[in-house]
């Protein structure tokens, strides 16, 4: 289940967010939060999962409503249960942005996700 960011999940998704390359450093983690915080176009969701939140997406969105996936992260012993595949199929399926993109840094991540969710669609 996608569950909007707020100040009372810091911690946890403080957490969440170290598990990616470039968050590892506290001083840069905590600089992140305050960004998803404080910008209006900076948004990040947690995904919880038998009472556990065990994934996070973050993504900043342009004035065309196209958001870019910035981090994507599951808890290590949650990987290869397709965490993040349900979490970037929802944030697809919320219908608030026209089109879902990632970075550079989370490019090769998501395409390996959305693949699975195209893969997936062929199925049926």
């Amino acid at each position: 289940m996608l569950i909007r960011y707020k100040k009372a999940f810091e911690k946890i998704a403080m957490g969440l967010l170290s598990f990616m390359p470039n968050e590892k450093d506290i001083k840069k983690l905590k600089e992140t939060i305050h960004s998803y915080e404080n910008e209006d176009n900076w948004v990040l969701y947690l995904w919880k999962k038998n009472d556990e939140y065990v994934g996070i997406v973050g993504l900043i969105t342009d004035s065309n409503n196209i958001a870019t996936i910035q981090h994507v992260s599951v808890v290590p012993s949650y990987r290869g249960e397709g965490v993040a595949k349900e979490m970037l199929q929802e944030v697809a399926e919320l219908g608030q942005y026209e089109s879902v993109r990632a970075t550079e840094e989370t490019r090769k991540f998501v395409q390996k996700c959305i693949n699975c969710i195209d893969e997936e669609a062929d199925d049926h």
